[in-house]
């Protein structure tokens, strides 16, 4: 049994992703799935990586398969159940570019630093939107906005469609 606390967690800093690769933020959003999409149709087409990243807290991540009421797994599980879960949800579009090397980057720490610096040498970072209509909508949300702010790379931001 852990004896670590939720709040012992340590913050894992992040591996910049491969010079000129793209990457995509996936937090598992209807918006993140429309940025994947996107990712991985210009890396076919450009013939580059992609790395898939999703900066997690325990309050969003999967539980764990060994977890059971009362016990605190180790990080290492709930970074492997976060792998798995985004492995799973990108499955199906990977499958569209299977000429498409795709690697995973999940992480624990705040998603627009892991963000900022995972895309530090990369060709792109690809971001979805969480789709609010009205005056909202026509705003970027507060990750996509420092993203764009403060990354060293170009930043595109995909709208889902309607």
């Amino acid at each position: 049994m852990s004896t670590e606390s939720a709040s012992a967690f340590p913050h894992h800093e992040p591996e910049p992703a491969p010079a000129g690769s793209i990457v995509v933020g996936h937090d598992g959003s209807k918006g993140a799935e429309d940025a994947l999409s996107m990712a991985l149709e210009l890396a076919d087409e450009l013939k580059l990586p992609v790395v898939v990243a999703r900066a997690w807290s325990i309050s969003t991540a999967p539980r764990p398969a060994e977890w059971t009421f009362g016990y605190v797994p180790a990080w290492e599980e709930f970074t492997a159940a976060v792998q798995h879960e985004l492995e799973n949800k990108v499955r199906p579009f990977a499958e569209k570019h299977p000429t498409v090397v795709i690697s995973y980057e999940p992480v624990h720490a705040p998603p627009v630093k892991s963000l900022i610096t995972i895309s530090r040498d990369a060709r792109m970072l690809v971001l979805g939107t969480r789709g609010r209509g009205g005056l909202a909508g026509m705003l970027l949300g507060s990750v996509s906005e420092q993203c764009v702010r403060h990354a060293l790379c170009p930043v595109l931001v995909v709208r889902s469609k309607p």
